[in-house]
């Protein structure tokens, strides 16, 4: 999943480059997506989360979201098993997947764009790769977020502990 073709509903999933640090920044730092993400890294952070090293292959795919020549948000998806850092220890489905997201524009929020960005994504994850099963974990508090994962297809697991703190396990599973 590493180029930037578009889907059916016209969303283009473009690996983030070096060129689009500073875009991510700013949005990172805007308060509907600090709120949840916290506080923007440095560009050398991205720089090194997102772009380095140039070509090869990342444990977590880092994707700027455009439709058309409208870029929208960010998207991270990521293996679970083996996540690292204290995250996801007990999973032993090697085919399992995690996303994060956010739109970057706080006037896209509730018009059902960002269910048809993860719907999107995951279609296409589903269709191109192995994945079994794509996972995401809200906080509890983001009641948004989980109404739209839930309009996208996901079922609650309930509530974990993970390292950034409590959250709400949610999956989908890969359609029979």
């Amino acid at each position: 999943m590493n180029g930037p073709s578009p889907d059916p509903a016209g969303f283009r999933f473009a690996p983030v480059r070096a060129a689009d640090l500073p875009m991510l920044q700013a949005w990172l730092a805007r308060p509907h997506v600090a709120r949840w993400w916290g506080p923007a890294e440095t560009l050398d952070e991205l720089h090194a989360d997102f772009v380095e090293p140039a070509g090869e292959p990342r444990a977590t795919e880092a994707f700027i979201v455009s439709i058309g020549d409208r870029p929208i948000g960010f998207l991270q998806c990521y293996w679970v098993q083996g996540s690292g850092d204290g995250w996801w220890e007990d999973e032993t489905d090697p085919r399992a997947r995690g996303i994060d997201q956010f739109l970057a524009d706080a006037e896209d929020l509730g018009r059902g764009l960002g269910r048809a960005m993860i719907r999107a994504f995951v279609g296409r994850l589903f269709a191109e790769t192995e994945a079994s099963v794509v996972q995401t974990d809200p906080r509890p508090d983001n009641l948004r977020a989980i109404r739209c994962y839930r309009a996208a297809g996901f079922a609650d697991v309930g509530p974990v502990e993970t390292p950034d703190g409590p959250a709400w396990l949610m999956r989908c599973r890969r359609p029979a």
